[in-house]
């Protein structure tokens, strides 16, 4: 991760007030992005998608397993700038009386970035190549309802990472459930 923070948005604004800008540090994967387009296409060729010349599932299946933990850990810090911008909206919502009273919470915030995901972040994240604004947002704050840290590869179970996105989603609506809040667009 860049130590330059990258400002992509001030993505709404409370009755005519702006809210803290979302900072969104520029990303990298352990490994680089060779390791995840070498996950994807082993991820093809077990599917039976693409041909695996002589390379064997175990082979394919370690690749598969690399990329996806580089995926978590890439996850896991844009989660960590989504809440840092989370509490810095709630700070500021808290200051003031009448806001306090509108039932925003940070599950509006959450709802506010993947649903659907503010034209000028879509803007920011499409120059850095990521295509699925809503999943990248999701599972980021999925996965940082578990972890205070970067996990250690050692401490996660093959099955979790083969399929973390799955875990992720279902961590981040479980989050979103867990109170009420208001839905409109803040």
């Amino acid at each position: 991760m860049s130590q330059s923070p990258v400002e992509a948005a001030a993505v709404s604004a409370v009755n005519n007030r702006t809210i803290p800008p979302l900072i969104l540090h520029p990303f990298a994967t352990v490994g680089g992005p060779d390791k995840l387009v070498e996950s994807s296409r082993a991820s093809l060729m077990l599917q039976g998608l693409l041909p695996s010349g002589d390379r064997s599932i175990e082979d394919l299946d370690r690749t598969l397993i690399e990329g996806r933990y580089s995926e978590v850990v890439m996850l896991f810090y844009v989660g960590k700038d989504l809440l840092r911008w989370t509490d810095q909206c709630l700070e500021y919502i808290g200051r003031d009386q009448g806001l306090r009273q509108k039932n925003i919470r940070y599950q509006s915030f959450a709802a506010l970035l993947a649903n659907p995901t503010p034209a000028a972040v879509q803007k920011k994240l499409r120059r850095w190549g990521v295509a699925d604004y809503r999943s990248i947002f999701t599972r980021a704050l999925g996965l940082n309802a578990v972890f205070a840290g970067p996990p250690d590869r050692a401490s996660l179970s093959d099955e979790f990472v083969r399929n973390y996105h799955r875990y992720a989603d279902e961590l981040f609506a479980f989050r979103q459930n867990q109170a009420a809040f208001s839905r409109s667009r803040i």
